[in-house]
């Protein structure tokens, strides 16, 4: 247990030192940006100089970078992200709280769908390796793994939206004065969106984790114990082939995140990923910076996440064998 311990610590202390290089890189990059925000909220009045001087003192532009920076990363820390510069007087955590739960329940709905999914076409092509189940779901992984995201989507909208089945809206702009469960329908093409540019990814990993494992000295002598197939597939070789995908299943929950950027802007839904790229048009840096530094953390724990499941499934790790 204490080898686990400092294994874990070791991985916070990692994960705080990434997220700390993340927020360096996520403040050079907003600085880097072209155009002055100032300039970008007068509008037409920044050629008055008095009023744009005044301005970028008052959103402390005019300091040096290092104390704007050292200014930003205490406020973080603190959990005050500052205020919105498009939004005059708006706080960011204010402004993004919405977005973030509407982006919340879509990634939330689009993992519950794809990892159970992955997880079950996985172990079954893993199962019945090279028979006609397996040689479609190898075909219709790699034709997702090819696809981006939005062809994906926008071959979804075609097929339920508008040109085939009119069943499902091509919009989902949620109205934020009904309940999410009125507006269910709104969920359901972004979902599939994500959740089918994840599986073959999962799905693929699994299935060669899967078929290592039942290959192994153990699965065959339970075999030859008499033990059911499916026993054996579901209490023995698939537990100890997931150690191994935790990992990629990290990876894709984490892009999940990042991944709805693209997906909420082919949808119109108002999410984080929509807010991301109207802040970058508008130039407000501080809701730019905020939200980039939340998709990183979404990172760092994901990963930990998995890194948990490794230690847990694996004997060696908890043990500090070689």
């Amino acid at each position: 247990m204490l080898f686990v311990a400092r294994l874990m610590l070791m991985r916070v202390l990692l994960g705080v030192l990434t997220l700390v290089l993340v927020s360096l890189v996520v403040f050079a990059a907003t600085q880097a940006l072209p155009g002055d925000p100032a300039r970008a909220i007068l509008g037409r009045n920044a050629t008055n100089v008095a009023e744009y001087r005044a301005l970028r003192a008052q959103l402390k532009l005019n300091r040096p970078l290092y104390r704007q920076y050292s200014s930003w990363l205490g406020g973080v820390l603190h959990g005050n992200f500052g205020d919105s510069l498009a939004d005059s007087g708006t706080k960011v955590t204010t402004l993004l709280h919405t977005r973030i739960v509407n982006s919340a329940i879509l990634v939330s709905l689009a993992a519950l769908i794809s990892v159970p999914l992955s997880v079950a076409v996985g172990a079954l092509s893993a199962v019945w390796r090279d028979s006609k189940f397996d040689s479609i779901v190898n075909i219709g992984n790699l034709a997702l793994a090819a696809l981006p995201e939005f062809v994906i989507g926008i071959l979804l909208v075609l097929l339920f939206a508008t040109q085939v089945f009119k069943w499902l809206p091509s919009v989902s702009y949620l109205n934020p004065q009904s309940s999410y469960g009125s507006q269910l329908k709104l969920f359901i093409l972004p979902t599939a969106t994500l959740a089918l540019a994840v599986v073959p990814y999962i799905s693929r990993m699994l299935r060669a984790s899967t078929i290592e494992v039942l290959e192994s000295d153990y699965v065959m002598m339970a075999s030859m114990k008499g033990l059911s197939r499916a026993r054996i597939v579901w209490r023995h070789a698939l537990p100890n082939a997931i150690g191994p995908t935790a990992q990629v299943i990290a990876i894709n929950l984490a892009w999940l995140a990042g991944g709805i950027v693209t997906v909420e802007y082919l949808f119109g839904f108002p999410g984080i990923g929509a807010e991301l790229i109207d802040a970058v048009a508008n130039r407000d840096m501080p809701v730019i910076q905020a939200l980039c530094m939340l998709i990183a953390a979404l990172y760092v724990v994901f990963n930990l996440i998995a890194d948990v499941v490794t230690i847990l499934v694996n004997p060696r790790l908890r043990t500090g064998e070689r």
